[in-house]
C-alpha cells in the first residue's frame, strides 16, 4: 500500500473505531483464579494494519499516536464492561500519551464514568517510550492517578533502557517482567537469578510482580516457588475477543501438582562474579614530579606497602616497587644521586592497571599474561581511569582459592553438576514441599584398582560417563542430578518411572564402559593388581551400584535423614556383584510399580 493510501487507511480505522479488543487473562497463583485481563488491540483482519506492531508503527510515522491510543482506550474499556469480565482491567498506555492533555486524570476518569467502569478496577500499564522521558512530569501524573484511586503498572521490565529508573521513580503497584526472562527460566540459571532479584526488589518496594510469557508448566512451577503471585501467558490463556474466565486445564493441572520444580543447574556462576574492587587496598600514591626521596620515605613509613602508584593528574602511569626502591637507596651517596630526581625517572612505566569492575577470573588471566612481576608487585585499581588503590598478588591468589572452594560446593568442577550445597538445598525443598520422591545414591565399584592400572585421567573419564548417563536418563523438569564428589552421585527422582530410568543407566553403563578397558581386560572381565596389603588380587571391571530409597514426607523430615537412608541403601547395593539397582523397601512409603531387576549377591 502506498504511503498516502496507508495514511488514509489509518485515519479511517481510527475515526470509524475499526478496532477489535482482545483480552488475555492474568492468573493469581495464590487464589488459583483469574485476577484480571490485559486489554490488547487488533486492526481489521483484512488490513495491512491488522497486527499491533504494524498499527502502532504507522501511527508513529504519521503522527497519530494520541488519536490511536484514545481509540484503543475507549474501545477496550467499553468491551471490558460489556462482557462483565471479572477482576481488574490492565490498559496499555505510552508515557507520551499519559503526559498529553487528552489523557489528563480528569479525562481518564470521565471515560470510566461514561461506560460505568469502577476506577479501582483499572491498572494503567505504562510502556517505555523515548529515551528522553520527562521523569518529573510522569511522576506527577502517576501521583495524581494514584490519588484518584487508579493503580499503575510498569510493563516489560528488563526490555528497555530505563526500566529500573522508571520503577524507582514511579513506584508502581504492579511490575510486569518481560517474557524474555520467563521463557526457559527452568533451564537458565541467569534468568532465574534475575527474576529472583526482581522479586526481592518488589518485596522492598511493596510492588506485585506479574510474570509474562509463561508457556510451560516448568516455567510456572519455578516462578510460583519464587513467590511470584501473578502470571500471564499462553499456558494460562491466549488473547481472545471473548476470553475464558478460568485458567486453561493445563495451568490448573500444574497448580494442583505437588511436584517441586528443579532449579536450573549453574548456581556456581554466582560465586564467580567477584570483581577487582574486592581486592582494593587504599594506598598512598606519588605524582610523576614527586622527588624520589619522598617516595622512599613513604615505604619507610608504611612497611606494609609492596608498591606505590605514580600518577599524572589522577591517572596511573607507573609504579614503584618496594624492593627496587630499597635496593636503589642502600648504596653509598644514593640519596644524593637519586633523591631529588622526579619519580618518573625511576618508576616502572608499564604497570598492570585494571578497573574496579574487572572480574576476578579475568584479572587473574591479566596477571598471568603480565608475568611474575605483576604477581609479586601487584597491580593498580582504578575507577573509570582514576586511581583508587592497589591490589596484591597474594590477595588475588587467596580470593581465587576461596572462590574455587565455594564453587566446588555448588558445582563439581569435573562434571559441572550441582555439588553438595545444591543437593542439600533441593532435598530440603522437596521435604518442605511435601513431595514424595526417590533418592538414588550412585557409586562406582572396583574404581581404585582401575585408577591404579589406567591412571586418574582415565578414571575421570568414567566419572564423566556416569554423569552423562544420569543426566540423559533423568527428566530435567522433575529429577535433580547432583555430584557429591569423587565417584559418588545422588539423584532425586520425581519421575514416576524412576526405576526404569535407573535400570537404563545400569544397562547403558555396562555397555559404554567397555571402551575404557583394554581388549584382554574386557574379555577376561577384569585384571590383576596389588591390593592395599601388596597381595596380587583379581579385580572385576568397574561397575555401577545404585542404592535407592523411596522418601515420603511423613517418614522423613530432615535432609540428614534422607542422606543417611541413601547412604545405607548404597552400602547394600555395593554388596551386589556387578552393576545393579537396590531398592531399600523397609519403610514402604511408595507403591511399587515394577519389581527391581534381580541381581546376584556376593557369594554367601
Amino acid at each position: 500500500m502506498a504511503p498516502n493510501d496507508l495514511h488514509a487507511h489509518l485515519l479511517q480505522i481510527i475515526s470509524q473505531r475499526a478496532l477489535t479488543s482482545l483480552f488475555q487473562p492474568i492468573l493469581d497463583l495464590q487464589q488459583g483464579r483469574v485476577a484480571g485481563y490485559e486489554a490488547l488491540i487488533r486492526g481489521p483482519s483484512d488490513s495491512p494494519l491488522h497486527s499491533p506492531l504494524a498499527l502502532f508503527k504507522a501511527a508513529t510515522h504519521f503522527d497519530q499516536m494520541i488519536a490511536l491510543e484514545e481509540a484503543c482506550f475507549e474501545i477496550n474499556i467499553a468491551a471490558f464492561v460489556a462482557q462483565r469480565l471479572p477482576g481488574r482491567l490492565f490498559l496499555n498506555i505510552s508515557p507520551s500519551s499519559l503526559l498529553h492533555p487528552a489523557f489528563s486524570t480528569a479525562a481518564i476518569l470521565g471515560r470510566f464514568e461514561r461506560v460505568g467502569l469502577e476506577r479501582a478496577l483499572v491498572v494503567l500499564e505504562i510502556t517505555e517510550g523515548s529515551p528522553t522521558l520527562d521523569f518529573e512530569a510522569l511522576v506527577a501524573v502517576v501521583g495524581q492517578l494514584n490519588s484518584a484511586g487508579v493503580e499503575v503498572a510498569m510493563d516489560d521490565l528488563g526490555e528497555g533502557f530505563s526500566s529500573l529508573r522508571l520503577w524507582s521513580e514511579l513506584k508502581p503497584a504492579y511490575v510486569k517482567v518481560d517474557k524474555h526472562f520467563i521463557s526457559g527460566i527452568h533451564q537458565d540459571p541467569h534468568k532465574a537469578q534475575f527474576v529472583r532479584s526482581i522479586q526481592h526488589i518488589a518485596d522492598t518496594y511493596g510492588a506485585r510482580i506479574v510474570a509474562e510469557g509463561v508457556e510451560a508448566c516448568s516455567e510456572l512451577s519455578i516462578v510460583r516457588e519464587m513467590g511470584i503471585r501473578y502470571v500471564q501467558g499462553y499456558l494460562i490463556g491466549k488473547p481472545a475477543a471473548i476470553p475464558g474466565r478460568q485458567p486453561l486445564p493445563e495451568a490448573e493441572a500444574c497448580m494442583a501438582s505437588s511436584v517441586v520444580p528443579v532449579y536450573p543447574a549453574g548456581g556456581a556462576f554466582l560465586t564467580g562474579r567477584a570483581r577487582a574492587e574486592k581486592l582494593l587496598v587504599a594506598a598512598p600514591f606519588v605524582d610523576v614530579a614527586t622527588p624520589s626521596e619522598e617516595a622512599l620515605d613513604l615505604f619507610l613509613q608504611h612497611p606494609e606497602l609492596h608498591a606505590v602508584a605514580v600518577l599524572d593528574q589522577k591517572v596511573p602511569v607507573g609504579i614503584l616497587h618496594r624492593h627496587s626502591m630499597l635496593n636503589r637507596f642502600v648504596q653509598v651517596y644514593s640519596r644524593e644521586l637519586f633523591g631529588k630526581k622526579p619519580c618518573r625517572k625511576i618508576m616502572e612505566p608499564d604497570p598492570l592497571v585494571v578497573d574496579k569492575s574487572t572480574y576476578i577470573h579475568d584479572l587473574s588471566e591479566l596477571v598471568v599474561r603480565k608475568g611474575r612481576q605483576a604477581f609479586t608487585d601487584g597491580f593498580v585499581i582504578t575507577d573509570q581511569g582514576d586511581y583508587l588503590g592497589m591490589g596484591s598478588g597474594f590477595d588475588l591468589m587467596r580470593e581465587l582459592t576461596e572462590m574455587q572452594i565455594l564453587a566446588a560446593r555448588y558445582a563439581n568442577p569435573l562434571t559441572s553438576l550441582p555439588g553438595n550445597v545444591p543437593i542439600q538445598e533441593h532435598t530440603e525443598r522437596l521435604l518442605h514441599g511435601g513431595a514424595s520422591f526417590v533418592v538414588a545414591y550412585c557409586d562406582l565399584d572396583q574404581f581404585k584398582p582401575y585408577n591404579d592400572i589406567y591412571g586418574f585421567r582415565r578414571g575421570d573419564e568414567i566419572i564423566r560417563l556416569v554423569a552423562r548417563l544420569l543426566t540423559e536418563e533423568a527428566n530435567a523438569d522433575l529429577d535433580f542430578v547432583g555430584h557429591i564428589g569423587g565417584d559418588d552421585f545422588m539423584v532425586m527422582f520425581q519421575s514416576p518411572d524412576w526405576e526404569a530410568r535407573c535400570q537404563r543407566v545400569v544397562a547403558r553403563f555396562d555397555v559404554e564402559r567397555l571402551p575404557f578397558f583394554s581388549a584382554d581386560h574386557a574379555e577376561a572381565g577384569g585384571y590383576q593388581s596389588e591390593d592395599r596389603r601388596g597381595s596380587i588380587e583379581f579385580h572385576r571391571l568397574v561397575s555401577l551400584s545404585i542404592g535407592a530409597v523411596a522418601i515420603d514426607p511423613t517418614n522423613y523430615h530432615q535432609q540428614q535423614e534422607v542422606a543417611s537412608a541413601a547412604t545405607e541403601a548404597k552400602k547394600q547395593a555395593k554388596r551386589i556383584v556387578g552393576s545393579c539397582l537396590f531398592l531399600d523397601q523397609r519403610r514402604q512409603p511408595f507403591v511399587r510399580r515394577t519389581p527391581v531387576k534381580a541381581c546376584a549377591t556376593e557369594e554367601e
